[in-house]
């Protein structure tokens, strides 16, 4: 099986992706817009993408029973303090790497746009010839047993928690910013669209 885990960063998708490794092949997806019709990453069948985007090529359909795209997200707050203040993940993610959080705090504005790449992942479209198993990061620890038969793995394997302690300064004011999508996001553990 090959794993296509797609996030915004700081969601947990390298403890999701050291997890899956034993059960197929794993590639990390920063990409802002899943494709209609799934696509091979980075340079693979000669693509000239960054290595976590599609790359254009789209994968033939009769191979589309042998990959799994997840999408894993959190509270965008904690994604911010974790990968956002660094520009070259804002390049990765495809967002203008010369936002800042004093720009987000000052307009009050998801300048990173977190809504639109949740949306895009999360939102049914009739277009897509795959499907994208939505994960919440808050539920999956507790909740990998879930997952697990979601993707159709048999294992009683645990998933290893790897979270670095932050201090999150502005938590209030990127709160009035976020509510409406953590509110969204709180109400989903694990979905398929």
């Amino acid at each position: 099986m090959n794993y296509y885990i797609c996030s915004y960063g700081g969601c947990g998708s390298k403890c999701l992706l050291n997890y899956l490794k034993g059960f197929g092949n794993v590639k990390h997806i920063h990409s802002k817009n899943p494709p209609d019709k799934l696509q091979y990453i980075g340079k693979e069948k000669n693509g000239e993408a960054y290595e976590e985007h599609f790359n254009g090529i789209e994968i033939p359909e009769d191979e589309l029973k042998n990959y799994k795209v997840i999408y894993i997200y959190r509270n965008p707050i904690y994604a911010i303090y974790s990968r956002f203040l660094n520009p070259e993940h804002l390049k990765h993610i495809e967002c203008d790497p010369s936002i800042s959080l004093d720009d987000i705090l000052h307009t009050k504005k998801d300048l990173y746009n977190i809504s639109d790449f949740y949306k895009n992942y999360t939102s049914k479209n009739k277009k897509r010839n795959y499907k994208i198993v939505s994960v919440n990061y808050n539920i999956i620890h507790d909740n990998i047993d879930k997952l697990n038969h979601v993707l159709n793995i048999n294992t009683t394997k645990k998933i290893e928690k790897i979270e670095k302690v932050r201090k999150i300064n502005h938590y209030n004011e990127l709160y009035t910013i976020y509510e409406p999508l953590i509110n969204i996001m709180n109400k989903i553990d694990i979905a398929i669209v």
